[in-house]
């Protein structure tokens, strides 16, 4: 063998080594990148009640000691940290539970301290009175967890004195107007920013199931599709936090003055919203329908995963139309076309008997093409659209093709 070929085969193992190496390098790279941006997003949507809980603590603690004589301030600035805290949602109703409950932990520990003492079994009997007593009035989770955690906090750090009940209410209730005040009045969050970052999570995960939904079905890989149907089911999280974030721009509109300018345009992102989250759920149902389309070997014509495909942009684009505060015409126009792509496949070749059988959808099919429909309609009317013009759109689309 000429000495020239010996380096090729020296170099010819090591090469796959070097490109594992690259490609782990690259792999960690993109992953650091994505953890990188989830805690910038994180930052920059919690950075602001982590700002409100801090001021709240500082000015309850402020006029706690100096204008209600409380030498160790310990209550009042707890609820009004957890008045912030906890207020991704209606700020009022969670500070009428959090003083009740505190109102429970203090009732139970002014009741039984001076007669037990201070000690592990003594709190344990007053955390499960307390307890006891949110549950008979059913109290929620923030009145059950403040009404044990007073108990606790009374049982421990204060000595056994009675009448000491009214003084501590008063301190927790200043602490919950002010935590209020602040969040509401002070430092109200933007709520048009804010659903904006809660949303952005949401749509990224839908758009991305939507595309691997369209991939699988043009490639008939049953496995795939119910990967993109349990993407589209563990949404949950990430809905949950936008309609708690939606009751909170709702609630700061509605009491913050300086958010009041608002109102019109919350209004819209609301609809948006209520009505995206509908779309989401007729686009889970189509994916089931359509695993069972593909398990059964029913027909699924190519027009069906470009549908599913233009479905996909135009949630992507409704955003950031929103985003931009401009116009969602491309939207609009995406949608109309899914519609018409899935008519295609619905019902090509009932009209034209020339056209080969497989353009027919099956049992599971049609009814697949039914929720896009009404996933298109409800998209539509997300966009700003009447709902009967968005009805009139979607069955004028629908019917376009018979005339092809």
């Amino acid at each position: 063998m000429p000495a020239s070929e010996e380096p090729a085969e020296e170099s010819g193992p090591a090469r796959p080594g070097r490109f594992r190496a690259v490609w782990a390098s690259l792999h960690l790279r993109e992953r650091g990148e994505r953890t990188l941006r989830i805690r910038a997003w994180r930052l920059r949507l919690f950075g602001l009640l982590a700002l409100q809980a801090g001021i709240a603590a500082t000015i309850t603690w402020y006029v706690s000691y100096h204008f209600l004589d409380n030498p160790t301030p310990v209550l009042a600035p707890t609820t009004a940290v957890g008045i912030v805290a906890a207020a991704m949602g209606s700020r009022v109703r969670r500070t009428f539970e959090l003083l009740v409950g505190i109102t429970l932990g203090l009732a139970a520990g002014d009741l039984l301290m001076p007669f037990f003492g201070i000690g592990p079994w003594q709190t344990g009997l007053v955390v499960v009175l307390a307890i006891i007593v949110a549950v008979a009035l059913k109290g929620g989770g923030p009145l059950l967890t403040q009404a044990g955690g007073t108990a606790v906090l009374i049982a421990t750090l204060e000595p056994p004195v009675r009448d000491l009940s009214i003084p501590r209410f008063v301190d927790a209730a200043v602490g919950g107007l002010i935590g209020i005040a602040v969040g509401l009045l002070v430092v109200p969050i933007h709520p048009q920013r804010t659903l904006q970052r809660l949303a952005a999570p949401l749509v990224g995960l839908a758009v991305a199931a939507l595309d691997d939904l369209a991939t699988a079905v043009r490639a008939r890989d049953p496995v795939k599709v119910d990967g993109s149907l349990n993407g589209m089911r563990h949404l949950g999280p990430q809905l949950t936090a936008l309609n708690e974030g939606l009751g909170a721009a709702e609630e700061v509109v509605r009491w913050a003055p300086l958010r009041w300018r608002e109102r019109s345009s919350l209004a819209f992102h609301a609809q948006a919203i209520r009505h995206l989250e509908r779309s989401l759920h007729s686009c889970r149902s189509m994916a089931r329908r359509l695993a069972k389309a593909l398990k059964d070997d029913e027909p699924i014509p190519d027009e069906f995963p470009s549908a599913i495909e233009m479905l996909a942009n135009s949630v992507w684009a409704l955003r950031s139309a929103m985003c931009a505060h401009q116009e969602p015409r491309g939207t609009r126009e995406q949608l109309r076309m899914a519609v018409e792509l899935v008519g295609r496949a619905q019902g090509g070749s009932a009209r034209d008997p020339t056209r080969p059988h497989t353009h027919r959808l099956g049992y599971s099919g049609m009814i697949a093409a039914g929720e896009l429909r009404t996933a298109a309609q409800d998209l539509l009317t997300a966009s700003g659209m009447d709902p009967q013009e968005a009805v009139s759109v979607v069955r004028r689309a629908g019917e376009s093709d018979s005339h092809d």
